[in-house]
């Protein structure tokens, strides 16, 4: 996620070279054909383009639109799995320890217990983090899990699904052997329907593209226009008063379309917010908030660093 308020030339060059280098070449061999042949005919009005010009900001602006509700949608989201985190780790380290005044409380038992299924808590977030950015770095969830539940997960295809069944599974065996009481387990499990209804909706976010027409015709118009632009600038600049400088149509074309360019790349990079880019939504950062809110909240002291902001982007 970018944090930052101006960017490096040479980042928006890299985003945006392969577009404006081609209408560059492009507007240099109008040019070139124009001065040489002294063709009349390549000159054209520019109000038609400049109506196509119209038409296509307001297209592109749509799908700038899509695209940044989408992004908005997953930032929203990994909002409400941060807030459900923190309510879940509530919940399970209030609902333990109101049982410490009963003969079968089991201090040792219940720190435990306390420690394990928040840990599991933050396994499932870093799972969904390295899940939805195709990742597979699977052993950075070993410090958060016992061996055993580690090993289980290994093979299971989705990793998530497979840390809440053992997230539900440890509940109720709290409630059989006493370290939960009788309706403890309804608000505690209510708080894993919560979770998987938010990994639901980031699922659906990565698996479910912006519609490709959108995708497609955005970019088909703003070749079509990059490859019109330069013979309407070249209807400007061949008037009485003018024909000496038709040179200009080349950085103005390249200068105009650019924006187009701009305006479409930044639509592009914002669509699909799971891509481990410095343009999407920063899930390390917010599993590191994750992480460091439950561990505090379970009495822990040795915190991982907190995560900021590098050369403004926050991953």
């Amino acid at each position: 996620m970018i944090v930052k308020r101006n960017f490096h030339p040479l980042k928006v060059w890299s985003y945006i070279k392969g577009q404006v280098l081609f209408v560059l070449s492009w507007s240099i061999i109008v040019w070139l054909l124009f001065y040489f042949t002294q063709e009349q005919a390549m000159a054209l009005n520019f109000t038609p383009i400049g109506i196509l010009g119209s038409a296509l900001a307001i297209f592109v602006a749509f799908r700038n639109n899509s695209a940044y509700g989408r992004w908005w949608e997953a930032r929203s989201l990994w909002s409400g799995i941060l807030n459900a985190s923190r309510v879940f780790a509530r919940l399970v380290i209030t609902f333990t320890d109101s049982h410490s005044h009963q003969e079968q409380y089991d201090q040792d038992r219940s720190e435990k217990f306390k420690q394990s299924l928040i840990y599991k808590q933050i396994a499932w977030v870093n799972a969904m983090r390295i899940q939805l950015r195709g990742q597979d770095n699977w052993e950075e969830l070993r410090s958060f899990l016992t061996a055993e539940d580690f090993e289980l997960i290994q093979n299971k295809d989705h990793k998530p699904n497979a840390i809440q069944l053992l997230m539900g599974q440890q509940i109720y065996q709290a409630m059989a052997n006493g370290t939960l009481g009788g309706f403890d387990s309804f608000q505690m499990e209510g708080q894993l329907p919560a979770l998987t209804n938010y990994q639901g909706g980031v699922e659906r976010i990565k698996n479910t593209p912006l519609p490709c027409q959108y995708d497609f015709f955005t970019r088909v118009f703003v070749i079509l226009f990059a490859l019109l632009l330069p013979f309407g600038m070249l209807g400007f600049f061949t008037s009485e008063y003018m024909t000496q400088y038709s040179w200009l149509m080349i950085p103005l074309s390249v200068l105009i379309a650019g924006v187009f360019i701009v305006m479409e790349r930044t639509g592009a990079a914002n669509e699909d917010p799971f891509e481990n880019r410095s343009t999407d939504v920063a899930l390390t950062s917010i599993c590191n908030t994750i992480e460091r809110n439950l561990k505090e909240a379970l009495g822990e002291s040795d915190l991982p660093e907190k995560l900021g902001p590098v050369d403004g982007y926050l991953y």
